[in-house]
């Protein structure tokens, strides 16, 4: 006997389990999730369904793929398999097999019956030549680099809270603009909201001096996406923490993607909220570290073939060599000598490059010398060694001296934590934060402790005199 091949058709039931949800559901959930899904065909126990991205289809599975298997269940008494596959809307409503198997049911997908989804306003704070494509990933930054990605496929499904701590000019903007710009560019169905936290804050207290604080809170609660930029400079501002723990919280329970950028690791900041510190920690937390040589040296080449300027390797390996910190300070030194080229019609000579940047490169090493006496001066004034303050000891006769030495450092230098960190001993920036932070704690309820680091900084100062 000859089996007969059956046929599938799970239309029906998916016009019933989308009609059910219809009537459950709210109809902004609706609209913005179930009415985007299309029904594509059926096969054997399965029933396959169009989605126009990536994101929509990891949010669909992960919050109403236990629902549809449970309603299919329910309406056919069998457990039906659903599979997702990524189509535009228009081919998804072309739908030519579902309709060859029968001929008793008008088939309309879902999708040809809604209207399309509206592509947001772009962010006009977002610069547009922040791009994943323009960031030089190194061993520094490779961890960042992959987590803002795969943030910026999937906003909202993976890595939800995130946080990008890092010195000064390592990054931090360019990947959080980066998700942005990318979000925008390949899901435009989403709000973007991207600020400062210092803009936020002069919004926040505008808002209240104008009695506009519910259209304030209607800007930043209905983004799908939120980026706030430099957080740390919320410390002390109490009120507005207040806002934004409320923004936090609404935002994360409805699935909405957060990322945030700080210059330290979040337990390093003082008069942040408990509870507030505990929402930026609750994801994922990335470290930016300064590049290495290869990496700096990847920076410059990629800064001049974007230009179209040609400077030798020997010019950017120099430039490379000088400058350890941060991406910030490698530009600036490029920029002018890319500048004097065009202006006056020269080749860049290593000879050119040391003349040019001489200025900037002695002014550095000046300071590595303060910061040699810095060193040796506290060195002195507690009866240990400078290599002791710059070594690997961590007791306590050597800790707390190495910790004010940082902070004289940290005060009457230009040096960066970044900077200072790499010369005592290549320590960790965060290092140096924490050291200062824990002496201007110190030096507020030990009288003693601020006469003897003020009679140090004129040590200091009488010793580069002399």
């Amino acid at each position: 006997m000859v089996m007969l091949e059956q046929k599938w058709n799970y239309y029906p039931f998916w016009e019933e389990v989308v009609s059910r949800l219809e009537s459950t559901l709210p109809e902004h959930e609706c609209v913005t999730w179930i009415q985007r899904i299309s029904y594509i065909r059926s096969k054997d126990h399965t029933i396959v369904l169009a989605v126009p991205s990536l994101f929509i289809r990891d949010y669909v599975i992960k919050n109403y793929l236990t629902v549809f298997s449970q309603l299919f269940t329910e309406l056919t008494g069998d457990k039906i398999g659903i599979e997702f596959e990524v189509k535009q809307q228009e081919r998804a409503s072309n739908n030519g097999e579902t309709q060859k198997e029968t001929s008793s049911v008008e088939i309309r997908p879902v999708s040809s019956m809604m209207p399309k989804a509206v592509s947001r306003p772009r962010d006009r704070n977002i610069n547009p030549s922040y791009q994943f494509s323009s960031f030089v990933v190194g061993e520094n930054s490779a961890f960042s680099y992959n987590v803002s990605m795969a943030i910026a496929k999937n906003p909202g499904v993976s890595y939800n809270p995130c946080l990008i701590y890092g010195g000064v000019g390592l990054g931090k903007t360019h990947l959080i603009q980066s998700i942005g710009n990318y979000i925008q560019d390949n899901t435009p169905e989403l709000q973007v909201v991207y600020v400062t936290a210092e803009k936020f804050t002069n919004e926040f207290i505008q808002s209240i001096s104008e009695k506009k604080t519910p259209q304030f809170r209607n800007k930043y609660r209905k983004a799908d996406v939120l980026l706030i930029d430099d957080i740390h400079f919320l410390q002390r501002k109490e009120s507005t923490q207040e806002e934004l723990f409320h923004v936090f919280n609404n935002l994360f329970e409805s699935n909405k993607q957060l990322v945030f950028t700080c210059d330290r690791p979040i337990n390093e900041l003082q008069d942040i909220t408990d509870r507030l510190k505990n929402r930026f920690t609750r994801g994922i937390n990335v470290d930016l570290q300064p590049p290495d040589f290869e990496t700096r040296l990847a920076i410059l080449r990629k800064k001049t073939e974007k230009q179209m300027t040609h400077i030798s390797s020997e010019v950017l390996e120099y430039i490379s060599k000088n400058i350890i910190t941060n991406v910030r300070d490698l530009e600036s030194s490029l920029t002018k000598l890319i500048a004097y080229g065009t202006l006056l019609n020269k080749e860049i000579t290593l000879d050119i490059a040391k003349e040019q940047l001489r200025s900037t490169y002695s002014a550095k090493k000046d300071q590595t010398k303060d910061l040699d006496t810095i060193i040796r001066v506290t060195a002195e004034y507690f009866n240990i060694s400078p290599y002791d303050i710059k070594g690997k000891k961590r007791t306590k006769s050597v800790v707390l001296p190495r910790q004010i030495a940082m902070y004289i450092a940290r005060r009457i230098t230009d040096f960066s934590t970044t900077e200072i960190g790499y010369e005592f001993g290549g320590r960790d920036h965060t290092t140096v934060m924490h050291s200062v932070q824990k002496v201007e704690m110190m030096i507020q309820n030990d009288v003693t402790l601020s006469n003897s680091i003020q009679t140090l900084i004129r040590q200091v100062h009488d010793y580069k005199r002399s």
